[in-house]
């Protein structure tokens, strides 16, 4: 697991990506048990907690800018889009595999252990 080191140039606000960066601290206060399983957590990984606390802060804060981000189409693409989740599903050969069998209270089980025996 690699530590990103994009950082957002605030000056412009484009959206653009840059080396350059300013630092700015961030200090909060934890409960014993929270700060001895980030300290554990981010020993496993090799980092520092520092790295390891910026690394999940900004991975949870891109995926609450990415589920607020519009999804912006032509009208084209959208009459694609509704045509494809109107169209008959087919059904996927591996999915059915997994949820064909029946469980261990169905009459007909079989164990996976008993299929080569039989």
């Amino acid at each position: 697991m690699a530590l990103r080191r994009r950082y957002f140039d605030h000056k412009e606000m484009r959206g653009t990506f840059t080396t350059e960066r300013e630092e700015y601290s961030i200090s909060m206060l934890l409960p014993v048990a929270d700060a001895a399983m980030i300290d554990h957590a981010a020993t496993l990984c090799g980092w520092s907690r520092a790295d390891f606390v910026r690394d999940a802060a900004v991975r949870a804060a891109e995926e609450v800018v990415m589920g607020h981000r519009p999804i912006c189409m032509g009208p084209e693409g959208f009459a694609d889009f509704v045509q494809i989740l109107s169209a008959q599903a087919t059904p996927v050969a591996e999915m059915v595999e997994v949820v064909k069998p029946s469980a261990p209270w169905e009459p007909g089980y079989v164990r996976k252990d008993d299929i080569g025996q039989q």
